[in-house]
């Protein structure tokens, strides 16, 4: 604050010079007061960041929340500021701000009962700005990791179960962005590189709703690269768990045009990825 007031007082000497030249100085002395940030009680400023919190006045909330976090640093009231300014950043679209200020808030105060709420927002950031699976997913990776974060360390919290809920939003664009691609190798039949992102999806993403489509593809794509047995065992898969799925049927008449039918090879990638398959 010295400094501060050493270089308003500086400044204010060098504006005051031209019109000491011009002979119209005056001698009143300047009130540095106008110039310096008044400090405020802790207590003060955060009920007025609660009360604009309240009302809907999110910009004026944050900035009470940081003047706390200014002016009282490592002070209750700044702890509490601090979590409470990463909610209403939140809250307002400011995801950058909002992950930064609860990361910081998590490693200062990794025990205190806030850090599980803290660590959540930064998640709920992260799931706000996932895009569609036509774009990067970045996001949707960042997100299941925050969020894992949540229920590690915190199983026992209160966000547990959205953070669960939102683990498996963002696994399931994952897995809906290796389809994406992996159709996009399929109609250009690049056979290898579709088989590759579909069983990926088999074995990374058994949980999704993207399997059952996955192993459709893997049945399609194994019967145009002559791999038979590898088309019958992904069918066979794929009835066991979606025996009414269309996937299925579809699947079914397309080995039947070719002479063939489900059967399962039990020695198959295909067969033992199959028993993590959360199908019905």
């Amino acid at each position: 604050m010295l400094f501060l007031a050493q270089r308003i007082l500086v400044l204010a000497g060098l504006a005051a010079v031209p019109i000491a030249l011009s002979a119209c100085a005056s001698n009143d002395d300047i009130d540095l007061a106008t110039y310096v940030e008044q400090t405020e009680p802790a207590d003060q400023l955060y009920n007025q960041g609660l009360a604009n919190l309240n009302s809907g006045r999110l910009s004026e909330a944050a900035k009470k929340f940081d003047a706390v976090d200014r002016q009282h640093p490592y002070s209750e009231y700044a702890r509490k500021s601090m979590v409470m300014g990463a909610f209403t950043n939140y809250r307002q679209g400011r995801y950058e701000e909002a992950i930064n200020a609860g990361k910081r808030y998590v490693q200062l105060y990794p025990s205190s009962e806030d850090a599980a709420y803290a660590q959540y927002i930064v998640g709920l950031s992260y799931f706000r700005q996932i895009k569609d699976v036509t774009q990067d997913q970045k996001e949707s990776r960042r997100a299941i990791e925050a969020m894992e974060e949540v229920t590690q360390r915190w199983p026992e919290s209160e966000y547990v179960e959205d953070a669960n809920a939102k683990i498996r939003f963002a696994r399931d664009q994952l897995a809906g962005k290796e389809m994406q691609v992996g159709r996009y190798y399929l109609e250009r039949r690049e056979y290898i590189a579709a088989a590759k992102r579909f069983r990926y999806v088999v074995e990374v993403y058994s949980n999704t709703r993207h399997v059952e489509e996955a192993l459709a593809r893997l049945t399609e794509t194994y019967l145009a690269m002559g791999l038979a047995s590898e088309a019958q065992t992904a069918a066979a898969v794929l009835g066991q768990n979606y025996p009414d799925s269309q996937w299925y049927k579809d699947s079914y008449a397309l080995l039947q045009s070719g002479g063939l039918e489900p059967r399962e090879n039990t020695g198959s990638w295909i067969s033992r990825a199959g028993a993590s398959i959360l199908g019905t």
